[in-house]
């Protein structure tokens, strides 16, 4: 399993364990989990600040490229790119381009626009789902400020011009 793959399973898991417990009914139980994961939250992120602070932006940067590592990072406040570069990061590596329209910070709200019209059935292997999951797994490691993409329709595909002329005229060839 990779560590890309390992950060997201493992946000997927504790939703899933706190979702479980919400679902027994025990109040005490789920604020006592809630509280756990804050708690190692805090420890593991005042860990993680001490080791920024002693290795410096430059060691950070290298390690940036990697997802589990950015994604620690960013969740921690600790990235040392801003919130717009590392969602430029995760757009560059989108499965098929987009248009950053804008990023709410307010909100979480990111907008975006596919940065041609579509071509074909758009059923390919895993379609467009795939590779919407695709880039919002890549903007959890990156950017987890971002808490929803609003996709906006790809610009309309101007028709190619097609004109009919008539070709210029040689002079006829007797031989």
């Amino acid at each position: 399993m990779s560590a890309a793959l390992d950060a997201r399973e493992a946000g997927r898991r504790v939703e899933e364990v706190l979702d479980r417990l919400a679902a027994t009914g025990d109040r005490e139980a789920c604020e006592a989990a809630e509280e756990l994961v804050r708690v190692l939250m805090e420890f593991y992120g005042a860990g993680l600040a001490r080791i920024a602070q002693k290795l410096g932006d430059g060691p950070l940067a290298a390690a940036a490229d990697d997802e589990l590592v950015a994604s620690l990072l960013s969740l921690h406040g600790l990235h040392p790119e801003d919130v717009h570069t590392r969602i430029g990061r995760a757009l560059a590596g989108a499965p098929d381009p987009v248009e950053l329209l804008g990023f709410d910070e307010a909100t979480g709200v990111l907008r975006l626009r596919p940065a041609a019209a579509p071509t074909g059935c758009g059923c390919g292997p895993g379609g467009a789902e795939t590779a919407r999951r695709t880039l919002e797994d890549a903007l959890t490691c990156f950017a987890p400020e971002v808490t929803s993409v609003e996709m906006e329709p790809a610009p309309a595909q101007q028709p190619a011009l097609l004109q009919i002329g008539t070709r210029p005229h040689s002079p006829a060839r007797v031989s």
